[in-house]
């Protein structure tokens, strides 16, 4: 049967949507990528993992597959910015599948790991176990003392940040992308952050359609800030609904 040009232009658009919702809901939140970022004029001589906002919630299948990936990238080290779980009764299994990362792993923590009021000795033994530490406003020498890798957990008065290190590579992690804005005119070489999920859903020539508290401008990829550059990861997990559109999961392999 033939289908004349108006017949087919009409059947297009009416399903256009329904291809879009079907993106959204069932194809791009389970479809990580990962992204390659390098921030080295000559030839690297570190690279690392970065990710975020796992916000495990049950689906132990997919946080597996998260973690043989990062293993598949054979980093030196991997750094994670924040968001476990989703809700506190899922911490145990989580911190079962993130007990396999084969490279020592640091972390920070984020909203939804204050907010579910969990104890963080079990968070401390995982990281302990993979080589690496969860940092409280802490800063670890790794890398045969060539970088100085710190973690913001809170800021104010009362929680200092570790300042930066003089010939070393300084690598901060926090989970506020807005957070690049506290630093008092420190200088770091590389600012990792979480939190926005990439706002989930971004209109292609327009951008997100919501952007979270804490975010600001910062809402997806690599910045220039006075306090140096900042890369935001649209992160792993979603919050609070399953959707994603333009705006994939995803694990940054960097190399500096």
């Amino acid at each position: 049967m033939k289908i004349n040009r108006r017949k087919f232009i009409l059947t297009a658009l009416l399903a256009t949507p329904f291809a879009i919702i079907a993106d959204a809901k069932w194809l791009e939140p389970q479809w990580v990528k990962i992204h390659r970022l390098r921030l080295s004029q000559g030839q690297p001589t570190h690279r690392f993992v970065h990710f975020s906002d796992l916000h495990h919630k049950g689906d132990r299948a997919h946080s597996e597959s998260v973690v043989a990936m990062i293993n598949s990238l054979s980093p030196d080290f991997v750094c994670f910015t924040g968001d476990i779980m989703e809700e506190g009764k899922f911490l145990p299994e989580a911190l079962e599948v993130l007990a396999g990362v084969k490279a020592p792993m640091y972390g920070v923590p984020g909203n939804h790991d204050y907010w579910s009021r969990v104890p963080f000795d079990g968070i401390i033994k995982c990281y302990a176990a993979t080589g690496g530490a969860w940092l409280l406003n802490e800063e670890r020498t790794i890398a045969g003392r060539e970088i100085n890798l710190i973690g913001v957990a809170q800021l104010g008065p009362k929680h200092p940040v570790p300042p930066a290190k003089p010939g070393m590579k300084n690598i901060l992690l926090f989970h506020y992308p807005a957070w690049a804005k506290e630093f008092d005119g420190q200088k770091f070489d590389l600012m990792l952050a979480g939190h926005s999920h990439g706002c989930q859903v971004r209109i292609p020539f327009y951008g997100p359609v919501v952007t979270p508290y804490a975010v600001d401008e910062y809402d997806l990829g690599l910045f220039q800030t006075k306090s140096g550059p900042l890369y935001v990861t649209s992160g792993i997990g979603w919050f609070p609904v399953p959707i994603r559109f333009n705006c994939r999961p995803e694990i940054v392999l960097v190399e500096i």
